[in-house]
């Protein structure tokens, strides 16, 4: 019988330190903090340097930083080839293409003097459709506001191209409410700017945008462009 009652309690005892110790379990658990936000640059053969070059820079440098490290930066290919030669002759390989590519929430679009393959391509046209059903953020830079436009998305918004392209821009896409002499152009989730220099200047409007203006500032402090940057905005 005393053997019965001594098991009994080393039964309910059992269970109370397990009712005890679960809290304890629970909370030294990993916390999960869901997917890497993902910016994706779509790049291709042709494409301009600084299109691609300044937004990786910012963004880069940015996703060392604690407030900004669940950003990762990918280039997308446009193609199956993965590497790719800029107008420039630089060699860029790239992380993914658009076959492949995982969601993104942040697309930018990249620019080339002769855009007009990449505007032929329903794949790539697409890839873009696709992915701003669900990105938090669309960009281009330069002439790739035309890709944009071609996927229909820049209809109703301001929007820019490069310098002295925006009758162009107009021409080929009455429903944007194309702007003139303007470096960036931020309207309803979409940022697009003149391209060149003016990619950083449109790269650190984004990042205000996805952390804060101090944060955005601590990054043109840390790679110097706050020295230049007066010489080109406006």
């Amino acid at each position: 019988m005393k053997e019965l009652i001594l098991l009994r309690i080393k039964t309910v005892v059992g269970l109370l330190l397990r009712c005890l110790m679960m809290p304890l379990a629970l909370s030294a658990a990993p916390l999960s903090y869901g997917a890497t936000d993902k910016i994706g640059i779509i790049v291709f053969d042709g494409v301009l340097t600084s299109d691609v070059t300044a937004p990786l820079e910012v963004f880069g440098a940015a996703s060392k930083k604690a407030w900004f490290s669940s950003y990762q930066v990918l280039l997308i290919a446009a193609t199956d080839d993965k590497t790719i030669t800029t107008e420039e002759g630089l060699t860029l390989v790239a992380d993914n293409s658009i076959y492949d590519a995982p969601k993104l929430d942040v697309l930018l679009v990249a620019s080339a003097y002769d855009m007009q393959p990449w505007l032929q391509n329903n794949d790539l046209t697409d890839f873009i459709k696709t992915q701003a059903k669900t990105a938090q953020w669309l960009a281009s830079n330069c002439s790739g506001a035309f890709l944009l436009a071609e996927a229909g998305l820049l209809d109703g918004k301001r929007a820019t191209t490069w310098a002295g392209g925006e009758g162009s821009l107009v021409k080929a896409y009455p429903a944007i409410k194309v702007q003139y002499d303007k470096n960036v152009v931020v309207d309803e989730g979409v940022i697009t700017s003149n391209g060149g220099p003016v990619s950083y200047q449109a790269a650190f409007e984004l990042l205000t945008r996805l952390s804060s203006e101090k944060y955005a500032a601590e990054i043109a402090e840390s790679i110097q462009f706050n020295r230049l940057k007066s010489a080109f905005i406006k």
